[in-house]
C-alpha cells in the first residue's frame, strides 16, 4: 500500500499504475451522481443527446450531499452504497468514465468490466462525511436540480481521500484484506 497524490483528469495510463490498496489523495474535478442521475445520463446516451458533462476521464462520486452551511462549499458528503449503480456502470465505462467512488462491494460483473475497460473502483470512508466535505473546495450544481441531493454536482476537491478497492487487474482489496486477517487469526 502506498499513498499517492493525484490530479484529475486521471488517464487510462495513470490508472494502469494504481493497484488495490493504494491510498489516493485526489485533487481536481469530480462529479456526483447516484442512481436517478445515472438513469438520466444513460437515457441521454441511448438517445444520442448531449450530456451535461463529458464522461471521458471523469470520476463519479456516489453521494447525495446535504446543503452547505454558511461559509462551506458543501454539507455532509459521505458515500452511498455503490451496488445501486451497477446496472448503469458498464455504460459509463464504455463512455470513458473509468473511475467511480462509493462504499461497499460491487458485483462480479462490475469487477470484470473494470478489467475489460481498465477502470478503478475507489472507496470513500463512510461515517466521515463531515471530514470528506472539508476536502471539497467548490460545489456547483450542473444538472437535474429536480433530483435534489441526487442532482449532478461538479466538485473541486483537494486531497480527497479514497482507497483503490478494485483495480484494472482484478485486484480486490475486500477479498485480499479478509484473507490477510484470516491468515493472521489461523496462524
Amino acid at each position: 500500500m502506498k499513498t499517492i497524490k493525484i490530479q484529475t483528469p486521471i488517464t487510462k495510463e495513470k490508472i494502469a499504475t494504481l493497484h488495490a490498496g493504494d491510498i489516493l489523495l485526489i485533487s481536481g474535478t469530480i462529479y456526483t451522481g447516484r442512481d436517478a442521475a445515472h438513469k438520466k445520463i444513460v437515457e441521454l446516451i441511448e438517445e444520442n443527446k448531449p450530456l451535461p458533462f463529458s464522461l471521458k476521464d471523469s470520476i463519479i462520486y456516489y453521494v447525495g450531499p446535504t446543503p452547505a452551511k454558511p461559509g462551506q462549499a458543501i454539507g455532509s458528503a459521505g458515500p452511498t452504497s455503490s451496488y445501486r449503480m451497477d446496472f448503469y456502470t458498464p455504460v459509463f465505462l464504455e463512455q470513458g468514465s473509468l473511475i467511480s467512488i462509493g462504499k461497499g462491494p460491487r458485483s462480479d460483473s462490475i469487477k470484470k468490466d473494470l478489467i475489460k475497460y481498465g477502470g478503478l473502483y475507489l472507496s470513500a470512508i463512510g461515517g466521515t462525511a463531515a471530514l470528506t466535505a472539508d476536502s471539497i473546495k467548490k460545489c456547483e450544481l450542473i444538472a437535474y436540480p429536480e433530483l435534489g441531493a441526487e442532482a449532478i454536482y461538479k466538485l473541486e476537491v483537494e486531497d480527497f481521500f479514497a482507497v483503490v478497492t478494485y483495480d484494472a487487474y482484478g485486484g480486490d482489496l475486500l477479498v485480499s484484506g479478509i484473507e490477510k486477517y484470516q491468515n493472521k487469526i489461523t496462524s
